[in-house]
């Protein structure tokens, strides 16, 4: 059975904000702003939310990728992108990513029951499944969209276009 709630929180139902309208209407010169008092850029959350939601597919896929040594290296050295065109692939790749979560969320119990093994030793003392691998990431995307309208509402680029709650 589908995880249809997965699939729902993934593109903004219910409490969530809608990621890709987080990102869809700035340009890459607001995506690299750096409000006061906050540690991120835009563009910088959407990279590193791009790093591990890459990651977790790809572990989920069987591939082993490499654990980072320190947290840093799931964050950009720079602040924004280099141009337009980067920022734009970037958000591509976001909604990329977040279309594959969700067509995994649609797989038969058997498949989001199957085990996938750990790739460093902080995974090693639970167990995984595509399931919960697939939760574990809509939980680590979700508290990052967040800071990204957080961050949006500091610059006074909030809502965005498309919408979202402003009270």
């Amino acid at each position: 059975m589908p995880e249809r709630t997965l699939i729902e929180l993934l593109y903004g139902k219910g409490a969530h904000v809608n990621p890709l309208a987080c990102v869809e209407d700035l340009t890459a010169e607001w995506a690299g702003r750096h409000a006061e008092n906050l540690p991120h850029s835009v563009w910088q959350i959407v990279w590193h939310v791009n790093f591990w939601t890459d990651y977790e597919l790809r572990r989920i896929r069987g591939e082993k990728p490499h654990y980072p040594d320190h947290a840093a290296e799931s964050w950009p050295k720079d602040i924004a992108p280099i141009s337009e065109a980067e920022w734009k692939k970037d958000c591509a790749r976001f909604a990329d990513l977040i279309g594959v979560l969700a067509a995994m969320a649609e797989s038969d119990a058997l498949e989001l029951d199957r085990e996938v093994p750990p790739m460093h030793a902080n995974q090693e003392t639970r167990t995984s499944t595509v399931r919960a691998v697939l939760w574990q990431t809509l939980a680590h995307n979700s508290y990052h969209v967040g800071q990204i309208a957080l961050v949006r509402r500091a610059l006074g680029v909030w809502p965005p276009q498309s919408g979202g709650d402003s009270w």
